[in-house]
């Protein structure tokens, strides 16, 4: 069974309560600022990358959040909720349009979410290396992708990422290992003895 992750912050209750019972428009903006890329980054994974379709999916979680935020019941923090309703509208999304992949269009719009993120002080850097290592991380099974990305470049915690994927931290574990070993190999570097 899946871990659960704490209650609401002080701040997403705060956020909240402002969205339902003051200032409407300023708790929305500030929601949406806060998790726009959160929310963004998801759609664009399950949309292979289309930047056009993300906005518009992303576009329609908030709206979707915004209408149900006054069942929220704070069972989970506000993105683990939030990356519900982005799966779920990319879900249903995808059923509407049934959109092809594109593997170009793909490692364009990593590299653009990618580009906008923090960067390790490594060889990362190299933008020859970037390209090859997007080019790796579509070869990835999409559970061990899905749990790569959430954990490396979102910074999630396994606890966090259980309750958003629904699988067992052990579970996690073995995908984000399997992950890096693959990548690993694939970088033709060592394989890790055990994973983080």
């Amino acid at each position: 069974m899946a871990a659960r992750v704490m209650a609401l912050t002080a701040d997403e209750s705060a956020l909240i309560e402002e969205f339902l019972h003051g200032d409407r428009e300023r708790a929305a903006s500030q929601f949406v600022r806060r998790y726009q890329r959160f929310v963004y980054g998801i759609a664009l994974r399950y949309l292979d990358g289309d930047r056009s379709d993300a906005d518009d999916v992303a576009q329609e979680t908030f709206i979707r959040a915004f209408q149900a935020l006054h069942r929220f019941k704070g069972d989970s923090s506000l993105q683990t909720w939030l990356y519900r309703i982005t799966v779920n509208t990319c879900i249903s999304f995808r059923r509407k349009w049934k959109k092809f992949v594109r593997l170009e269009d793909v490692l364009e719009s990593v590299e653009d979410l990618r580009s906008s993120l923090p960067m390790p002080d490594r060889e990362v850097e190299d933008a020859d290396f970037l390209e090859r290592f997007h080019g790796m991380l579509t070869k990835l099974p999409p559970k061990q992708r899905e749990t790569f990305y959430l954990r490396y470049v979102e910074g999630l915690s396994y606890e966090e990422i259980s309750t958003m994927l629904g699988v067992s931290v052990s579970g996690l574990k073995a995908n984000y290992y399997h992950a890096v070993r693959k990548l690993a190999e694939m970088l033709g570097r060592p394989i890790p003895k055990g994973g983080k």
